[in-house]
């Protein structure tokens, strides 16, 4: 069964019962590409130090995109699958704030000169695990080495667990310079929320996107998670019902993808509790149809915005871009990482910190940089990673310009993916001529699978048990 799902002036999407099922497996995601399990150790501290020269070098003065990674939580989440440290004592923060510091003292003083900054984004764990004051504390140092860019032009977002905070806090998240902010909900039911050990009652959801409103951020975002234990279709609409009501600027909704194996807090939910494959397709097209309905846009994998948020006025534009924190409006920004296990992409490079405290804190001392691994990309790596963005974020791409742009001819280097592409247009995912390749309304949630294709080192290494299902 097809669903058709109209959008206003920008690119449909339909659900495809009998095509997800057919291309339902484990894929990557696409922050990144290469994406990071092809990081190796063979790329250390000095070959990033080489990768920042060589923009001083070749003059690079574009702006920066700024990551720190706050890793603790206070409780441990069931389905987590983020790099986190669940504990209670706060002294644990402090330590940590002065560490996270010194990295990004070293950060400043290498980019010195090159240190304009258009976004700056939290993430955890649970950012606000820091008090207000070691809140203030952290972006007062951020603006000793970095220049923010005016509120009007930057983006500067965190993540929030609204169990963390006020409104009080709210408003002083406001005043340390933040204007987007993003909640944490992933599901209203009170049973899924015990089965999932986050007990969140929705009043407490509420009063904090109302105090971000309150507080002129300038745009609100809503994580979901459907395919939870106690999860149906009843309980599914009724939280969709209330966060359409709350009326969020973007809202996400992810896929729950249960790795036990690779992710220890997924062992304590019972596989008998988790809904069925066909109802977590069927929660899907749900999901879809009703923010369609209110009038929401799609803007590719599991994100959803508001007309007039940035992020579909850059997907309209073609301004989209994809990096490690999901869909972004600022486009080709290199992105300085700081904080454990976080992620930098520099030039051609990528590198990834260190996963321990113990290590993280090791290599401060010895007044380096904490990359453990990362990787250089050669010119094939950067012509798959232009073809992989461009459709996951424009949905088509023109031949010609990446002919332009690359010393190939693309029926030639890409013989063999022009096949597998001619196939999946076969059964309706995309169209391609000569001049374009276009995803179609039915292929756009299938997005991955797509881009799959031209993953070459997916398939040199084809072992896919590490990633979520592509839809």
């Amino acid at each position: 069964m097809v669903f058709p799902i109209p959008v206003q002036s920008v690119p449909s999407v339909q659900f495809d019962a009998v095509l997800t099922r057919k291309f339902r497996q484990q894929g990557p995601r696409y922050t990144s590409y290469p994406t990071a399990d092809r990081f190796t150790d063979a790329f250390r501290y000095r070959d990033y130090l080489q990768a920042v020269a060589g923009l001083r070098t070749r003059g690079g003065r574009k702006p920066l995109s700024l990551y720190l990674h706050i890793p603790f939580c206070d409780t441990v989440c069931y389905y987590c699958a983020c790099n986190k440290i669940v504990t209670k004592k706060v002294e644990k923060a402090a330590t940590y704030l002065t560490y996270l510091k010194r990295e990004i003292d070293m950060q400043g003083q290498l980019f010195a000169d090159m240190n304009h900054v258009e976004q700056v984004h939290l993430g955890g764990g649970t950012p606000t695990y820091f008090s207000d004051a070691q809140m203030g504390e952290l972006m007062a140092h951020v603006r000793r080495w970095f220049k923010l860019a005016p509120d009007v032009v930057g983006e500067y977002s965190i993540e929030v667990d609204p169990r963390t905070v006020s409104r009080e806090r709210v408003f002083t998240l406001r005043g340390q310079g933040f204007n987007r902010i993003s909640l944490g909900v992933q599901d209203f039911d009170p049973e899924v929320q015990k089965a999932v050990n986050r007990i969140q009652p929705e009043s407490e959801t509420l009063a904090i996107i109302q105090a971000a409103r309150d507080a002129n951020f300038r745009s609100v975002s809503i994580d979901l998670i459907y395919g939870l234990p106690k999860q149906n279709l009843m309980t599914m609409a009724q939280t969709l019902a209330k966060v359409i009501a709350a009326n969020p600027d973007r809202i996400a909704i992810y896929n729950y993808a249960h790795l036990p194996h690779v992710f220890k807090p997924q062992r304590r939910i019972p596989e008998a509790e988790l809904p069925a494959g066909e109802t977590k397709l069927d929660m899907l097209a749900l999901c879809i149809r009703r923010l369609t309905e209110a009038g929401y846009v799609y803007i590719g994998m599991d994100h959803f915005a508001r007309p007039t948020d940035d992020l579909a006025i850059a997907q309209a534009q073609g301004r989209l871009h994809r990096n490690f924190q999901g869909y972004s409006t600022h486009a080709e920004l290199d992105l300085v990482s700081c904080g454990v296990s976080a992620i930098s992409a520099v030039a051609a490079t990528y590198s990834q910190n260190v996963k321990t405290l113990d290590a993280y804190y090791a290599h401060l001392d010895k007044n380096e940089l904490p990359i453990t691994r990362g990787i250089k990309l050669g010119m094939d790596d950067i012509l798959r990673r232009a073809i992989i963005q461009t459709l996951m974020c424009n949905f088509e791409m023109s031949i010609a310009s990446i002919e332009q742009a690359y010393p190939i001819t693309v029926a030639t280097y890409f013989a063999t993916e022009l096949a597998q592409l001619h196939t999946l247009a076969q059964d309706g995912l995309l169209t391609i001529d000569d001049e374009w390749i276009s995803v179609t309304p039915k292929g756009r949630l299938l997005i991955r699978n797509i881009c799959m294709v031209f993953d070459r080192y997916l398939y040199a290494v084809p072992d896919r048990l590490r990633y979520s299902k592509t839809i």
